[in-house]
């Protein structure tokens, strides 16, 4: 049986994005509203920033890109102000390449090895599920100690949905949640060779998981003692 529309699309868009993370991109934003004086006329997949700053309007295609497409992505840009960015396969004619260097949309074009249109997908999703799953099982032997702020700060990022959310919970800027992000991962708390915002959140969920049990083994421990 083969995915659904959505189903595939949701998958598609998870993979394009992971790649822009290791691509150095960072993603500020999801499912980001175009609003004119209140009114919303559009949406763009995402927002994110490169390592120069500079802010980009995304959007993303499971197929290939069309001159329709190119010209959608290079107003949604100009309405918010960003650079645009397609992630897709590739054109699907010289047309929408012509215009897409013409007006200067920045184009990503992934194999099908990263966006693909059956089954194939499902079985990449998983094996990178249980990839991930089994690197971050070592957060949960860790020996590192949480304090207060350190508990908060991943308490935060585990329930932000990217970084920017967890910047505007915090009243801190983007640039300074990557730098304490940094500062974890110096101190072992968080693994140096995870990049990505959704996996720092997994890790978070799982250092705050291994806290949690520890604090009831110890509150056990504790009633075992006054028991005796």
């Amino acid at each position: 049986m083969s995915l659904s529309a959505k189903r595939r699309w949701r998958s598609s868009e998870e993979i394009a994005l992971r790649f822009l993370e290791e691509q150095g991109f960072r993603i500020l934003d999801t499912h980001y509203k175009i609003k004119i004086e209140g009114v919303e006329i559009g949406e763009v997949d995402a927002i994110v920033e490169d390592e120069q700053g500079n802010k980009y309007a995304v959007e993303i295609k499971a197929g290939r890109i069309d001159v329709t497409g190119i010209r959608q992505a290079y107003v949604n840009a100009q309405l918010l102000g960003y650079k645009p960015l397609v992630v897709a396969k590739g054109f699907s004619d010289e047309s929408a390449a012509l215009l897409a260097e013409k007006l200067g949309v920045k184009v990503i074009q992934l194999s099908d090895y990263f966006l693909v249109e059956s089954e194939e997908l499902e079985t990449l999703i998983k094996a990178s599920i249980r990839s991930i799953i089994e690197e971050f099982l070592n957060a949960l032997l860790t020996t590192k100690n949480l304090g207060p702020e350190e508990t908060d700060f991943l308490i935060t990022i585990a329930q932000s949905r990217n970084i920017k959310e967890v910047a505007d919970k915090l009243g801190i800027s983007v640039e300074e949640v990557a730098r304490r992000i940094k500062r974890l991962q110096n101190k072992g708390i968080l693994s140096k060779k995870i990049k990505s915002f959704q996996e720092i959140r997994f890790y978070a969920q799982l250092l705050l998981l291994r806290e949690n049990m520890r604090k009831a083994l110890e509150l056990i421990k504790s009633c075992c003692r006054n028991v005796e």
